[in-house]
C-alpha cells in the first residue's frame, strides 16, 4: 500500500489519471478537463436500490456519487453533477469515514464508487484509510470505461468488482455523443485490464456479487444456485439508444465473438433525452447541434429488434426484474 500511495500522489502531480492526459499539477490545485483538484468532489453518499440485483441485494449498494466527469455525454441523465461543481470536497481520510458509515450504519452490501475515472488516485488514499478502520465489504468501481491504464494499475488489488458501461462501438459515436473519439479503443483496453485483475464475477451463497468484472455492455457467463441466485460470472447491460440499433448489434456481435453465447445480457429500454438533447449547443466546426437524432425515447420496435437479434445470434440468458425490494431479506 505505501507504494500505491506514493504512485497515486505522483500521478496527481502530472495528471494522467484518465485518457485526457491533461498533465496539470492537481496537488497544487490546478484543474484539467474534469475540473477536480487535490480533493475528491462528492455529490451524494447513500444506500442505492437501483443497481443490478446482485449488487443492491436487500440493504442497498453503498454508493458514492462523484461530481464532474472526463466525458461530455450530451444525453447524461446526471448532467447536473457530471458537468457542474456540485457537492462537497473530501479528503481521502474523510471519504473513508463515510465508507465506514455505509458499512456499519447503512448495512450496505458493498461500496460503490460511481464515476471514479478522474479521482482514482484519491481513491487509493480513501481505501487505504478505510481498510485501517475495518472496512471489509467489496469495493465496486462503477465506470464509463474511459479509464487510464495507470489508474487501473493503482486499483489492482484494491477493487473487488469492476462495472464498466461500454457505451459506444464507433469513433464517430464516441466523438458526437461524448466528445471522445478514442472512447471505444480506450474502453476495450481498460476492460481487458479490469478483467485481467479480477476475472469473472463471483457470487456469495446469498446471491450477492463479491468479486469480478460486471460489464454493462460486455460480459461473460453467470452461474446460478438452485434457488436462482447468481453465484459467479459477468453481466452485460446495453442501453438501447434511438437510431443506434446497428451499433447495438455490433456490440452484441462482439460479445458473442469474444465471450460466447452463454453471456448473460440485460437489454435496457429506459433511455430518455436529457441535458443537451433537444436544447442543443454550439459546436465549433459543425455549428449549432440540438441532437435531434436522439431527441426521443427508444421505440418498442428498436428494443425488440435488439432482443430478437440477440436471440438470433445465439444469446439466450437475459436479465429479469430484481428479486429484492429495499429492506427485504432473501428467503
Amino acid at each position: 500500500m505505501p507504494a500505491k500511495l506514493k504512485a497515486a500522489e505522483k500521478e496527481l502531480a502530472n495528471c494522467k489519471a484518465c485518457p485526457r492526459d491533461c498533465g496539470v499539477d492537481r496537488l497544487a490545485g490546478q484543474l484539467g478537463m474534469c475540473g477536480v483538484g487535490r480533493k475528491l468532489l462528492v455529490s451524494t453518499v447513500a444506500p442505492h436500490f437501483a443497481e443490478e440485483s446482485p449488487l443492491q441485494g436487500w440493504n442497498g449498494s453503498g454508493t458514492v456519487f462523484f461530481s464532474m466527469c472526463n466525458l461530455r455525454c450530451v444525453f447524461c441523465q446526471n448532467w447536473d453533477i457530471s458537468q457542474k461543481r456540485a457537492g462537497f470536497e473530501l479528503s481521502g481520510a474523510e471519504l473513508a469515514d463515510w465508507m465506514m458509515k455505509l458499512q456499519d450504519f447503512g448495512n450496505c452490501h458493498n461500496i460503490n464508487f460511481v464515476t471514479p475515472e478522474h479521482v482514482a488516485p484519491q481513491l487509493v488514499e480513501a481505501i487505504a484509510a478505510a481498510v485501517e478502520k475495518g472496512l471489509n465489504i467489496p469495493i465496486i468501481y462503477n465506470t464509463s470505461a474511459y479509464d487510464g491504464l495507470p489508474s487501473l494499475a493503482l486499483m489492482d488489488g484494491l477493487v473487488d468488482i469492476y462495472m464498466p458501461d461500454f457505451k459506444f462501438f464507433t469513433a464517430e459515436s464516441g466523438q458526437r455523443y461524448a466528445k471522445a473519439r478514442d472512447y471505444a479503443e480506450v474502453a476495450k483496453a481498460a476492460i481487458k485490464e479490469m478483467h485481467r485483475q479480477v476475472g469473472d464475477l463471483v457470487f456469495s451463497p446469498d446471491g450477492l456479487a463479491k468479486r469480478g468484472l460486471l460489464l454493462r455492455h460486455l460480459v461473460g457467463d453467470l452461474v446460478f444456485s438452485p434457488d436462482g441466485l447468481a453465484k459467479r460470472g459477468l453481466l452485460l447491460r446495453h442501453l438501447v439508444m434511438p437510431g443506434l440499433v446497428d451499433e447495438g448489434k455490433a456490440i452484441l456481435d462482439w460479445v458473442v465473438m469474444e465471450l460466447g453465447r452463454d453471456t448473460y445480457v440485460h437489454i435496457m429500454e429506459q433511455y430518455s433525452p436529457r441535458h443537451l438533447v433537444g436544447s442543443g449547443e454550439q459546436r465549433s466546426r459543425q455549428g449549432w447541434d440540438s441532437y435531434e437524432d436522439i431527441n426521443r425515447p427508444v421505440s418498442s420496435d428498436e428494443v425488440q429488434q435488439l432482443r430478437q437479434y440477440a436471440r438470433s445470434i445465439g444469446l439466450w440468458r437475459f436479465e429479469e426484474a430484481p428479486r429484492y425490494e429495499a429492506g427485504e431479506m432473501a428467503g
